[in-house]
């Protein structure tokens, strides 16, 4: 029969430490290194014994003795702070982060924990967000979103103005086959669901004078592995 030892705290703090996907960064009151964790030598590319009694301003210049000393007085009563900062690498590398900063009576009483986080990539996948919403804004071609019922969820001006709808709100009262009901749009609709893209050109409705040849295409709007229902783009050819 196996006999069970446990290890001793501060072993498994540092097993605790070393799993942890943010860089970890414990310090004295006014901020002086005392440990970090494996993934802070990987984010800044110092060596842990060269980090070891310096400031933690090393990491993330911001963080001052004053602005420090403020925040530990904010810990009072078991809150943490969170501060958008930015780190610095050994390398001189800008780094965009999220600082939680809470209490920890680890050495001394009122010993500080940093647990920083990087956000450059989630602040580089934001932008892509904000610039392709931009763009989806700005089209002339009429652009749109619905669900698998066919409901839209969201439009941009270009199919506002193509439908007389006054604003997105009106349109979300709206279902697909409120717009587009001349075959084959239906049965393609049905095909976007079931992952395929298609591109048709119709004649819209209207005097002769005044019929226009649309290009529309649809396509599966896709999550991850699961089709949330279906984009599509309406343009005059």
């Amino acid at each position: 029969m196996a006999i069970f030892i446990p290890k001793d705290r501060k072993s498994l703090f540092r097993q605790f430490l070393a799993g942890m996907y943010d860089a970890v960064v414990i310090t004295d009151p006014n901020g002086y290194i005392l440990e970090v964790n494996p993934r802070t030598v990987e984010y800044f590319g110092h060596e842990q014994d060269d980090v070891l009694d310096k400031p933690i301003s090393l990491f993330i210049p911001g963080l001052k003795p004053e602005v420090v000393s403020r925040i530990r007085r904010g810990l009072e009563g078991d809150h943490h702070v969170i501060i958008d900062a930015n780190a610095v690498s050994k390398a001189g590398q800008k780094i965009a982060c999220e600082v939680a900063v809470s209490a920890i009576d680890l050495m001394s009483p009122g010993d500080l924990i940093f647990t920083i986080r990087n956000v450059e990539r989630r602040r580089a996948y934001m932008n892509s967000l904000w610039s392709k919403a931009n763009a989806f804004r700005i089209s002339q071609t009429a652009l749109f979103a619905c669900d698998a019922e066919g409901k839209i969820g969201d439009c941009n001006q270009a199919f506002l103005e193509m439908f007389d709808l006054k604003d997105v709100e009106e349109a979300r009262t709206h279902v697909f086959a409120d717009f587009m009901s001349d075959d084959p749009l239906p049965e393609n609709f049905k095909k976007a669901l079931a992952g395929e893209t298609t591109t048709t050109g119709i004649v819209a409705e209207g005097d002769c004078e005044d019929q226009e040849e649309l290009e529309i295409v649809l396509a599966p709007n896709v999550h991850g592995r699961k089709t949330q229902g279906v984009v599509g783009s309406i343009m005059k050819v």
